[in-house]
C-alpha cells in the first residue's frame, strides 16, 4: 500500500531539513556519536532520507471491522492535515505498519541497543517518553491515532539530560523517542482503531510519522 502519511508540502519540508543537514554531516560537526556506534555521519543521512521514502510504504497486517468508514477526505489533527486514501473493502479497517516510520527505526534501534547495551537511563527515558505520547495520543475519526509532533522529541532529549551520559544521549534520544511513540501513542492504542472509521491505521504512519522523524532530526542534532 503506497500513500504518503502526510500532505506533500510537509513532505517536502522533512525533506528539505534532512538536506540542510547533510552539510555539517559531511564536515563532521554532527554524527560524532553515532559513529562511535558504527554508524557515519553520511549513513546517518541516508537513515533519515530512507524513513521519508519508507513513509510512503504501508505493509497490510490484518482487518479490524470498522463502521462508517471515512473515504477520500481531508483529516486534520494537531494542525497536521493527510487524505484518507481510497479503500475498495468496506466496513474494514485495514491495520498497517509503515516502513519509514516503524520499520526502519525498530531496525535502527535494534542495532544501536547491540553497540551499546540496555542501561537503566535509557529504561528510564523510553518509560517517560512512552508514558508521555501515550497521555497525548487522540483518537482522530478518519486517521486513527495522532498527537503533536514536537513534544515526544522534547521529552526525549529533556530524559537524556537528566537520565543519560553525554556519549549516550543522541542514541538515547533517537531509540526512545521513536519507540516511545510506537508503544506508547499506537501500539497501547490498537483497540481504539475500529472506533474510528479509518480506511487504513498504520503503525508510524500518519497521526505519528512527524513526531518519529522528528526524533531522528533531534537526535542527530544531539550527536
Amino acid at each position: 500500500m503506497f500513500f504518503p502519511p502526510l500532505i506533500f508540502l510537509l513532505m517536502l519540508v522533512f525533506l528539505v531539513i534532512a538536506l540542510i543537514l547533510l552539510p555539517f554531516l559531511l564536515v563532521g560537526m554532527m554524527g560524532s556519536a553515532f559513529l562511535k556506534l558504527g554508524l557515519p555521519p553520511t549513513t546517518m543521512f541516508w537513515l533519515l532520507i530512507l524513513t521519508l521514502l519508507g513513509s510512503m510504504i504501508n505493509i497490510p497486517i490484518r482487518e479490524i471491522e470498522s463502521q462508517h468508514l471515512v473515504k477520500d477526505q481531508m483529516v486534520s489533527f494537531f494542525g497536521m492535515r493527510y487524505r484518507a486514501p481510497q479503500v475498495l473493502r468496506t466496513h474494514k479497517t485495514v491495520l498497517a505498519i509503515n516502513v519509514g516510520g516503524a520499520v526502519v527505526p525498530l531496525l535502527l534501534s535494534i542495532y544501536l541497543l547491540s553497540k551499546m547495551g540496555v542501561t537503566l537511563g535509557l529504561v528510564l527515558v523510553v518509560g517517560l517518553v512512552t508514558l508521555v505520547a501515550n497521555r497525548l495520543a487522540r483518537p482522530v475519526q478518519g486517521l486513527g491515532i495522532a498527537l503533536p509532533g514536537l513534544i515526544p522529541p522534547l521529552v526525549a532529549v529533556l530524559g537524556t539530560y537528566l537520565f543519560c551520559p553525554p556519549e549516550l544521549r543522541a542514541p538515547v534520544a533517537y531509540i526512545a523517542g521513536t519507540m516511545g511513540i510506537l508503544v506508547g501513542a499506537d501500539l497501547l492504542n490498537l483497540k481504539e482503531i475500529g472506533k474510528l472509521g479509518a480506511p487504513v491505521a498504520s503503525i508510524g504512519g500518519a497521526g505519528t510519522f512527524d513526531a518519529i522523524f522528528l526524533s531522528g532530526i533531534i537526535a542527530v542534532l544531539l550527536s
